[in-house]
């Protein structure tokens, strides 16, 4: 077997068609139809991958990778999310989820995002902690604040998607490419200008001069790279 996969979705048909093809790739699989067996199920099996719906009865979604989190579980965590539901990705990539993809999805690019996550999760790829510190910056991910010096800034909740992913890469280069399909999604692209005002507006609040970076860097025609703590 290639790995153990849950499944909670409450749509019994959509589980066996996902069962049928994970079955096809080499992956045993288990379901759940509510949230509280979804968590149920994931706390005493352990999974090595989630495929985890938003709309759920008895615990939605995010509720349960909430949980997971706060119980130290790392398991990767792929949503499942209705198109368009933006606000719910950025959510569920805050409090911890690892992918999502919106529904109707193709199997293809299911399978593409579990191989994916699986790769990260062998390497044992950092995650962002809930407070993070270098020199006199803390930047607390709970709480949307960063401090440094005496100040405190607050953020948004795109600039805390963006620096958690940072903090997880830090000391390698972030495309541009990398944040607007993590952060904004495969289907619905800005442009790059987008995400550079929002680093823009990063570099004031963490910065001690934005014109000279020291923590943020712009790498020319690739992207960033977060030296913060490196």
């Amino acid at each position: 077997m290639r790995g153990k996969i849950l499944i909670v979705e409450d749509e019994k048909e959509l589980i066996n068609g996902l069962k049928l093809n994970l079955d096809l790739e080499g992956y045993e699989v288990i379901s759940a139809l509510d949230g509280a067996e979804g968590l149920s199920r994931a706390l005493a099996e352990a999974p090595d991958l989630i495929l985890l719906d938003i709309m759920l009865p008895k615990k939605d979604g995010l509720e349960v990778c909430r949980e997971l989190r706060k119980r130290n579980v790392t398991t990767p965590i792929i949503m499942l999310t209705a198109k368009g539901d933006e606000v719910d990705k950025v959510v569920g990539l805050e409090i911890g989820a690892d992918d999502y993809v919106s529904k109707p999805f193709s199997m293809r690019e299911l399978l593409a995002r579990i191989k994916a996550q699986l790769r990260r999760d062998n390497r044992k790829e950092r995650r962002a902690p809930s407070v993070y510190r270098f020199d006199d910056v803390e930047i607390d991910f709970i709480h949307f604040k960063i401090r440094r010096k005496g100040r405190v800034f607050d953020l948004t909740s795109l600039e805390v998607a963006i620096l958690k992913y940072f903090v997880a890469h830090k000391g390698e280069v972030v495309t541009r490419d990398d944040l607007l399909g993590r952060i904004w999604g495969h289907e619905k692209y800005p442009s790059t200008r987008t995400i550079d005002n929002h680093v823009l507006k990063l570099r004031k609040k963490i910065e001690d001069d934005p014109g000279e970076a020291r923590v943020i860097f712009s790498i020319y025609g690739e992207g960033y790279r977060f030296m913060g703590g490196v």
